[in-house]
């Protein structure tokens, strides 16, 4: 049977589908007013962040980052809950994978490819990537505690054949397909913010220290992945473009802790360029370096 939220969340998709996007941007305008000006969704969060990530701004370059990013933030909304029931005509032209040809040259020799990229323009959208390559494609998550949310995004995430992976079975799923011969793409968010007890490695991101995620890394070492980092960039509204840069086509010889710092510096840079676009809502900085170095 059913779910009742979830049942909301189709019926959601299925009437803003009626209506071109750019008629469902009306909404997006709607909602950047509700939460920019009228419920204030996270201010501090972002204001916090953004003064900490960029202390040579001027309070009034930050406020002007804040209100872009709400922006863009409704605009990913309405694009996600559009892209259920997306056409693939539109779905293959939403987000233009410039450099597939890098990926398949990888997956023609049979090798096996992560791919770290961060909360960025719209990643919900880069599932639309099975639609440039016939490989397995993975979008690995972290399992969400709302059962409708979970269901809701796996079914998003796998439209066009993305087969959704939970983290904790990652390496299980791609140690069992190195041993068949499969070669296959992995698509991770690694802006993750560790748990306490996991944190081994800080990194300086955005001016402060910031522990990372070591899964996807420790992974790719095992299995001597390629390792790609998904450059992306919004042309207009609706509109996206995405490119892979390597980071590495033997992880197995990288040293400990160079994919990740890599990867790193890549997003930072992308952020720096147009930061607007970064996820600031999220409380990336929950952890304290003194404080885990304290209990930990």
């Amino acid at each position: 049977m059913e779910k009742p939220g979830y049942i909301l969340l189709r019926t959601i998709t299925w009437i803003i589908q009626l209506f071109p996007l750019r008629l469902n941007y009306l909404f997006a305008d709607l909602l950047f007013i509700l939460g920019y000006h009228v419920i204030r969704y996270r201010r501090s969060v972002v204001k916090e962040n953004l003064v900490n990530s960029f202390p040579e701004k001027t309070q009034k370059e930050r406020e002007l980052i804040a209100k872009k990013f709400y922006k863009h933030f409704s605009d990913s909304f309405v694009e996600t809950l559009y892209f259920d029931r997306i056409s693939t005509r539109e779905g293959k032209n939403c987000v233009k994978f410039l450099n597939p040809e890098l990926l398949n040259e990888y997956l023609d020799q049979g090798r096996q490819i992560l791919t770290f990229f961060g909360h960025y323009n719209n990643w919900e959208w880069f599932c639309n990537l099975p639609l440039y390559t016939t490989y397995r494609t993975y979008a690995v998550y972290k399992k969400l505690k709302n059962n409708n949310f979970e269901r809701f995004y796996l079914n998003l995430r796998s439209r066009f054949g993305a087969i959704p992976l939970e983290r904790a079975a990652t390496f299980r799923q791609l140690v069992n397909d190195h041993q068949k011969g499969i070669p296959s793409m992995s698509a991770i968010l690694f802006d993750q913010t560790p748990r306490a007890n996991e944190i081994h490695h800080w990194v300086t991101f955005l001016n402060q220290d910031t522990p990372v995620v070591l899964g996807a890394e420790k992974i790719a070492q095992k299995l001597d992945t390629v390792v790609l980092f998904l450059f992306s960039r919004k042309t207009k509204r609706g509109h996206y473009e995405t490119e892979f840069q390597l980071v590495t086509d033997h992880a197995g010889a990288c040293s400990k802790f160079e994919i990740v710092d890599k990867c790193t510096c890549m997003l930072e840079q992308q952020i720096i360029e147009n930061p607007e676009f970064w996820l600031w809502s999220h409380k990336r900085w929950k952890h304290k370096r003194e404080r885990v170095v304290e209990t930990v």
